[in-house]
């Protein structure tokens, strides 16, 4: 197991990204060019975000 950082992102993708200054997994629940949608795994409504504002995050690889 490991994680990769600024790899491709996919629908149904596992990640780890910086809010409010601590790293939150989330699950990748659609992914295009242009925008992906994040269940956040709290109980939280799914958050948008455009794909070039995301910021750091790191692709959880289970095969690694």
């Amino acid at each position: 197991m490991s994680t990769m950082l600024k790899a491709q992102i996919a629908t149904g993708d596992v990640i780890e990204m910086v809010i409010g200054g601590e790293w939150t997994t989330a699950m990748v629940l659609l992914a295009t060019e242009e925008a992906i949608i994040l269940d956040l795994c709290d109980g939280s409504t799914p958050v948008v975000s455009r794909a070039d504002e995301l910021g750091d995050y790191r692709l959880f690889d289970a095969a690694a």
